[in-house]
């Protein structure tokens, strides 16, 4: 009290009033402070909204090859808003060209004859999959079918710079459940019978004399039998036997130059796929490559030699094992052009020239012509430059144990603005489902973080790469335990906090579309919204109704999915198409008219479920899709209504018209 008051005597009034107006404008300072700090945290700073046409429209150019003789670059780009092949010299004497004329679907799937004089592509009608091969002699202009038949698939086996003549070919034009192999001659568009399918051959392998002397066949247990043979005349010998176990992880890559021996891709004796030698002679096999946790990806094989180069790990990200020194220096020049993992897309007969393809997480896809003897790099082109006026979000690689203790491994988008807190999220489950997600630019993941939400991608068990006990631990597990691996990583996520666990949405095509049925049906407390994509409803009538040509994998698919003949209750008991009642959230369902691969039918009877009990529902066709949406227009509408569909159940961001 005595020290306060002499305090205030010794303090002039004005002094006082000067004291007060600065804890007024202190208070204004910390209120303002307060305000931003609560802006910052509750009301995000976001990015530009990326238009969907950036997104999912069609690329500007993309998968470059060079010629032959090095001397002409073929690469994919539109022409009148439809993908088409245009080629163009690389000494820049003329101007590029479009020498394909496609009007419908746009060209995916092409490359140079041998001969220098051909461009060749597959094309099928509608999303059929009955794939034609089509060819454009570069000198005439010429586009020839060559296999004009009608409701037959066409599948290229090999066609090798030594035999710059001829391509080998897998047509199912007089048994549809079967490919038999055809040699055409690209100078007379004569097609050769070369070898009968006996009824369960699922793939050919050539020699380096471009003779058929391998075939894997189809074996009762869901197992996979290598057959070999001397020469083309010789008898077939079983020379590897998968069981179903090792199966899904094991296949041939090549014969070596000499043909006494054969590289393969093999987890007999070991839980990942190694790359061996198997000696043909001795049965004896030489380890060349391997992982403890991850399957061989890729294996470079010298055109000439024949001898493996290097080989490719799917780990979190792409890595290689280089085993040729000659092309040490080569990998390491590349690593230095660009920060993304790169892959050798195309090389000309020389070996001189190689067109490098760069992929990363944040921005389009790169390619870039090398030069062996200059170690220089030139670049080609962005596939889809206007990503580059935009900000992109980087994925991330996670992994967390699951409920039974297995490691997944996955993938997390999140919105490149945001405080990673309380965020709606989307779990985008992956196709196949034996397939895996990967790192690197993934349109869909940008899109949904560009609009506001978290992205997680899981590889659960049955992904591919992870091993063979990985794979096998999801056999008879749809809709059990792999679906448990998708809830365990969506509850993971919100015990990280990252979550808003009212504000969750499942999304995802085939396989995914299939995971998505099943999370609205069998969790429907666990997600706001679900958007399935050519996803089976009922697994009995999916299995019942597979191509014909894919009738050589039925004993997998009894394996590793169940036997409708035998296991019809089970099946049921995993079809999202029997527990429609348990359904509290709304679908968004698109198919393809024409899918070979999940019919339409596995849409509609999910819908017709839907529409008798009221539940809010939309239904989008495409009458002229298959699996999937390959015309940009179909894309674009389809990705329209799914960001409107979001926006509705978690109050992401959307962009108003086309």
């Amino acid at each position: 009290m005595t020290k306060t008051g002499k305090v205030s005597e010794f303090m002039p009034p004005k002094t006082k009033k000067i004291e007060a107006k600065s804890y007024w404008l202190l208070g204004i300072l910390i209120l303002t402070a307060g305000l931003a700090l609560f802006m910052s945290y509750f009301l995000k700073p976001q990015t530009e909204l990326i238009p969907r046409e950036v997104l999912f429209g069609n690329p500007v150019h993309t998968s470059p090859q060079i010629s032959p003789d090095g001397k002409a670059l073929a690469y994919l780009a539109p022409h009148d808003n439809v993908l088409n092949v245009w080629v163009r010299e690389l000494d820049g004497k003329k101007e590029a060209r479009v020498v394909t004329k496609d009007r419908e679907r746009g060209i995916r799937r092409y490359f140079w004859g041998q001969d220098g004089k051909h461009i060749l592509y597959l094309q099928d009608f509608g999303g059929d999959e009955n794939w034609h091969l089509f060819g454009v002699n570069l000198e005439t202009n010429e586009i020839r079918d060559f296999t004009p038949f009608n409701k037959v698939q066409v599948q290229v086996i090999e066609h090798n710079k030594h035999f710059p003549n001829d391509i080998l070919l897998g047509i199912n034009k007089d048994n549809p459940n079967v490919h038999d192999v055809y040699r055409l001659s690209l100078a007379t568009g004569e097609l050769t019978l070369v070898v009968k399918n006996p009824g369960n051959v699922v793939s050919w392998l050539v020699d380096a004399d471009f003779k058929v002397r391998g075939a894997v066949s189809s074996a009762l247990d869901g197992g996979f039998d290598l057959f070999v043979r001397d020469d083309e005349f010789s008898e077939w010998k079983r020379g590897v036997t998968w069981s179903a176990e090792d199966a899904m992880a094991s296949t041939p890559a090549a014969f070596t130059r000499d043909g006494k021996g054969i590289y393969l891709k093999d987890s007999r004796g070991a839980n990942t796929a190694r790359l061996v030698r198997l000696d043909l002679g001795t049965g004896e096999t030489q380890v060349l490559a391997e992982d403890p946790q991850y399957d061989v990806h890729e294996v470079l094989i010298h055109p000439d030699t024949y001898e493996v180069q290097a080989v490719a790990f799917q780990r979190e990200r792409l890595e290689y094992q280089i085993l040729d020194r000659s092309i040490s220096e080569d990998f390491a020049s590349i690593q230095k052009f660009h920060r993304g993992d790169f892959t050798i897309a195309s090389r000309d007969n020389e070996d001189v020239t190689w067109i490098v393809y760069f992929e990363v997480d944040t921005g389009p896809a790169s390619y870039y012509l090398y030069d062996r003897k200059s170690k220089e790099a030139a670049f080609l082109f962005d596939h889809m430059p206007d990503l580059n006026h935009y900000t992109l979000a980087p994925m991330e690689p996670i992994k967390f144990t699951s409920r039974d203790g297995l490691t997944i491994h996955g993938y997390l988008t999140f919105p490149a603005a945001s405080n990673r807190k309380g965020l709606p999220l989307v779990l985008n489950v992956h196709g196949g489902p034996w397939a895996r997600d990967s790192w690197g630019f993934n349109p869909t993941a940008q899109w949904f973080a560009n609009r506001g939400y978290a992205c997680l991608e899981v590889n659960f068990r049955g992904s591919i790469g992870y091993g063979k006990s990985f794979i096998n631990a999801g056999d008879k597990e749809w809709g059990g335990k792999m679906q448990d691996d998708m809830v365990d990583a969506v509850r993971w996520a919100v015990d990280q906090g990252y979550a808003d666990p009212q504000k969750i949405a499942i999304y995802g095509g085939s396989y995914g579309g299939y995971a998505a049925l099943v999370g609205a049906t069998f969790t429907p407390d666990l997600f706001r919204c679900a958007i399935d994509i050519v996803g089976p409803s009922h697994l009995v009538s999916f299995i019942r109704s597979i191509p014909s040509y894919w009738s050589s994998y039925l004993a997998m698919f009894h394996k590793r999915v169940g036997n409708p003949d035998t296991e019809e209750e089970f099946l049921k008991s995993r079809s999202p198409l029997f527990k429609v009642d348990q359904i509290k959230i709304p679908l968004l369902i698109a198919q393809g008219a024409n899918d070979p691969r999940v019919k339409q039918a596995e849409s509609e009877q999910i819908v017709e479920a839907l529409k008798a009990k009221g539940i809010p529902h939309e239904y989008i066709v495409f009458p002229d899709e298959g699996h999937g949406f390959a015309k940009p227009q179909n894309r674009l509408k389809f990705y329209e209504a799914a960001e409107k569909f979001l926006a509705k159940c978690l109050d992401g961001r959307y962009q108003e018209g086309k």
